[in-house]
C-alpha cells in the first residue's frame, strides 16, 4: 500500500472516530416529546383523577383529557448530539436550549420541586375557578409559600402562615400584601399579623431593596382556599400548571347533570386562575400530538397559543379557541349539541 493511500485511510478512520465521538458528547439542549394523557373524569390505576366528597355528583361520559410533555436532558443528564440531531428531524419533537427549561443556577431537583408546587397551586385554582363558574361561594386567603434565604423574612415566617393583615390593612389577596410592602422605603419596618397554629402572631420585619430598588421582605405567597366541600385531584407524577383548565372542566362536569362531552374524546390545555381566565402554555405542538394519539378529536386551545397550534395541528384534531372557563363550557355544549357557535383558532 502506498504512503498516500495509507495516509488517506488513517485520516478517514480518524474522521470517522471523531464524528462518532462528537455525536456522543453531551450538549446543553432538552428534547421535548409528547407525554402521557390523563382523563380528568376517569381513573388512574383504579383511583378517580377527581373525587368530590360532601356534594352530590353526576355520571360522566367520554374524556376530558389533560396532556403533558415529556423531556430528556437537563443538568446532570444531558443528551448527546446524536439524540439532539434525531429530534431536529422529527416534526413531533422539539429541541430547545437547556436554559428554557432549567433557568441558570437551578438543578433538576429544584425544577421538579417547583413543578410539583405549581401543580398543587393549579389544582386549588382550578377548584376555585369551577366553583366560581357554578356560582358556589368559597373563601380565599393569602399564605406564605416560602421565604428567601438572605432576606429579612427568612426564619421569621413559617411555610403555611396565613397572612391576616399588613400594617393593619386586611390581606385580601397577594397584591394587597405586595402593595403594603411597597409603600415602605428600604430598611423600614413592616408589621404582619399571621395566623399560625390557630393563633394570631405579630411579625415585624424590615424591608430590603431588590435589584431594581423595589422594597421587599423576601416571602413567596400563595392563595389558600376554604371550600364548602372536599375536592381531591390525583394525577401521579404530572407537574406544572398547564392542566388547570382541564381540572376545572372535570370538576364542573362531575358537579352538573348530563355528560359535558356527550361521549366525545376531548383534550385540552391551559392554565387557569380563580376567576376562570385561561392562560397560554408551552409545548403545544407535542401536546396536540399526544392528544391525537390518545384518540381526541377536539382540542381546547388557549387563545394565545392558537397561532402556534395552527401551524402544527395533526390531522383529525379540531382546535377550539378558549379564553375563559365559561367559554370552554359553552363551546363544549355547542360541540355536543351541534348547535351554537364554536370559537375556532384562526390564522387572522
Amino acid at each position: 500500500m502506498s504512503r498516500r493511500a495509507l495516509t488517506l485511510m488513517v485520516a478517514g478512520f480518524l474522521t470517522l472516530v471523531l464524528g462518532v465521538v462528537g455525536t456522543l458528547l453531551p450538549v446543553p439542549y432538552v428534547v421535548l416529546s409528547p407525554g402521557p394523557t390523563e382523563n380528568t373524569i376517569g381513573d388512574v390505576k383504579g383511583t378517580p383523577v377527581i373525587s368530590i366528597e360532601g356534594r352530590p355528583t353526576y355520571p360522566t361520559e367520554g374524556k376530558l383529557s389533560l396532556v403533558t410533555v415529556a423531556y430528556q436532558g437537563g443538568p446532570g443528564s444531558r443528551i448527546d448530539l446524536f439524540t439532539a440531531l434525531r429530534g431536529w428531524v422529527d416534526p413531533t419533537i422539539a429541541v430547545v436550549p437547556e436554559e428554557t427549561i432549567f433557568p441558570p443556577a437551578t438543578t433538576a431537583e429544584e425544577v421538579e420541586e417547583q413543578n410539583t408546587q405549581e401543580m398543587t397551586n393549579s389544582q386549588d385554582d382550578a377548584t376555585a375557578a369551577a366553583l366560581t363558574e357554578l356560582k358556589i361561594p368559597y373563601a380565599s386567603f393569602v399564605t406564605v409559600a416560602a421565604t428567601q434565604k438572605g432576606l429579612p423574612a427568612h426564619g421569621r415566617f413559617t411555610q403555611g402562615d396565613e397572612i391576616v393583615s399588613v400594617d393593619g390593612v386586611a390581606a385580601k389577596d397577594r397584591e394587597t400584601v405586595s402593595e403594603a410592602v411597597r409603600k415602605h422605603k428600604a430598611g423600614e419596618q413592616v408589621t404582619f399579623v399571621v395566623r399560625r397554629g390557630g393563633q394570631d402572631v405579630t411579625v415585624t420585619v424590615p424591608t430590603a431593596a431588590s435589584a431594581d430598588g423595589t422594597p421587599i421582605v423576601g416571602i413567596s405567597m400563595a392563595t389558600g382556599y376554604r371550600f364548602p366541600f372536599e375536592v381531591n385531584i390525583n394525577v401521579g407524577d404530572v407537574g406544572g400548571p398547564s392542566a388547570g383548565m382541564m381540572f376545572s372542566l372535570g370538576i364542573v362536569d362531575k358537579l352538573t347533570p348530563g355528560a359535558m362531552t356527550g361521549g366525545k374524546a376531548v383534550a385540552g390545555t391551559g392554565t387557569i386562575d380563580p376567576q376562570g381566565r385561561v392562560g397560554p402554555i408551552g409545548g403545544i405542538q407535542q401536546k396536540m400530538v399526544g392528544a391525537r394519539e390518545a384518540g381526541a378529536t377536539v382540542f381546547l386551545t388557549p387563545a394565545d397559543n392558537c397561532a402556534e397550534a395552527l401551524a402544527a395541528v395533526p390531522d383529525g384534531l379540531r382546535l377550539v379557541k378558549v379564553e375563559t372557563l365559561h367559554e370552554a363550557v359553552q363551546a363544549l355544549d355547542a360541540v355536543r349539541t351541534g348547535s351554537g357557535a364554536v370559537p375556532a383558532c384562526s390564522a387572522g
